[in-house]
């Protein structure tokens, strides 16, 4: 695949560059019609003649899965909606070439991209998948009986910007192996089905994420690692987000792992809609989460600049062992790693009791984590006599478990719980509780 682009390319199309209006190819503004396949006529058209805009001109329309090309501007005015249809009949299952723990079976979403290289999604339109029509039917449906809103796999030189994305069957965004994307100012609610993330990053290489609001029942901001590809050289700022989960969550899919990870500059509130929860806690599970379970390296992660309201455990650094393969049958026989992480200028209010922690494994540490500048308060109130509970339930190390940050509740420190640590520093961490709270500020376990 060829698509050596230079970065102004990403933004302004050549100025030759035709409009494909969506409606020159029989799409109606009316979602009593499906118009899936004008809109993918526009597509293939646009691609056909070397690249330009697709427009979808203000008015509502009904799709099923559309399939995007390179070189396409897929350009939404004010005004516009793209609805996703309720029927699964109109999407079509797709199968890509790429080995992911994400892609064993064939998968439906309402956009699709595969392999290729500088789409452009943008606009102040919206598009919104009228998720909540799919319900959910097994563990692992989703993708399968309940749709993605936008999949792009193994694609590059890929911007989505300014759009509204709403109501996505599972996860709103999925980007697979990527290379070179850049989301901008983008507006993301995600909370009428399960598996409601706002954001998944998974394996992809020279990302900018920036300006982003998200309102997801599930995690919000979501690094993953479903291959042996790590998600390397990725930026993240000046985002504001809620969700009931995770709000910035590296993991739990963690073949590769992550590397060269920045993120700052982001503000995490409870959401203002609390009429539901699918997952999660009603004030959010955790803040920041940074995870390695299936054999994977975390290494040069900075978070920075945080400030969060609520969550139940605000901080959660894992090391385990859960050792799931990428592929169905393969063995992970690795531990996997963390290190070279820093935690700085964190101010968190309105959290649960729990505490926060960084572990690793017996045998396996974490190792150089800097948690600086940070302030907690949360709502304490642990009694003496709850104490030794506390300790009996976290002497299981749980290494096999799906990583949580509420996954031993009540922390046997009102702070930090550190344990199976290297070179971990606590530097100018005060915790304040605003009931009595019987448990240290911090407690150290195997640490060096």
């Amino acid at each position: 695949m060829v698509c050596l682009l230079a970065a102004a390319a990403l933004y302004v199309l050549p100025a030759a560059a035709a409009d494909f209006n969506i409606r020159d190819f029989g799409a109606r503004p009316d979602t009593a019609v499906l118009s899936t396949q004008a809109l993918q006529k526009a597509i293939d058209a646009c691609a056909a003649a070397g690249g330009g805009r697709v427009l979808v001109p203000a008015g509502q329309y009904k799709i099923g899965t559309v399939v995007l090309r390179s070189h396409v501007n897929l350009h939404l005015e004010l005004g516009a909606t793209l609805y996703g249809s309720t029927r699964l009949a109109d999407y079509t299952p797709q199968r890509s070439s790429y080995v992911s723990l994400r892609t064993q079976r064939e998968t439906v979403q309402l956009i699709y991209a595969d392999s290729v290289c500088d789409v452009v999604i943008d606009g102040f339109g919206t598009i919104d998948g009228r998720g909540r029509a799919f319900p959910k039917l097994s563990w692992n449906d989703e993708g399968i009986t309940r749709p993605h809103l936008l999949r792009f796999i193994q694609c590059s030189d890929i911007v989505v910007r300014d759009v509204t994305l709403r109501n996505s069957g599972c996860w709103m965004q999925h980007y697979l192996a990527c290379d070179r994307l850049r989301i901008d100012g983008i507006k993301v609610f995600n909370r009428n089905n399960y598996n409601n993330d706002a954001l998944d990053i998974d394996g992809c290489h020279d990302v900018v994420v920036k300006g982003m609001m998200a309102d997801s029942d599930d995690d919000a901001i979501t690094l993953k690692s479903t291959s042996p590809r790590l998600c390397e050289n990725v930026t993240i700022t000046g985002c504001v987000v809620s969700s009931h989960c995770n709000a910035i969550k590296l993991g739990t899919e963690t073949n590769g792992g992550f590397r060269n990870i920045n993120i700052s500059g982001i503000v995490v509130k409870p959401s203002p809609a609390q009429e539901e929860k699918f997952f999660g806690q009603w004030i959010g599970s955790s803040a920041i989460s940074l995870e390695i379970v299936d054999g994977g390296v975390l290494e040069n992660v900075s978070v920075s600049d945080i400030t969060v309201t609520g969550t139940e455990a605000p901080v959660f650094v894992r090391l385990g062992n859960r050792a799931r393969g990428y592929f169905e049958g393969q063995t992970v026989s690795q531990v996997g790693c963390i290190r070279g992480v820093t935690i700085r200028n964190v101010l968190i209010q309105g959290a649960g009791a729990m505490g926060c922690s960084v572990t690793g494994l017996p045998g396996h540490p974490v190792r150089d984590v800097l948690i600086s500048d940070v302030r907690i308060v949360h709502k304490g109130g642990v009694a003496e006599s709850e104490l030794e509970t506390i300790s009996q339930n976290v002497a299981d190390e749980k290494e096999k478990e799906y990583p949580e940050a509420t996954m031993w509740g009540n922390l046997p420190a009102k702070g930090f719980f550190v344990r199976h640590a290297r070179n971990v520093k606590l530097q100018n961490v005060a915790v304040v509780t605003e009931l009595p709270d019987a448990r240290p500020d911090f407690v150290y376990v195997d640490t060096e």
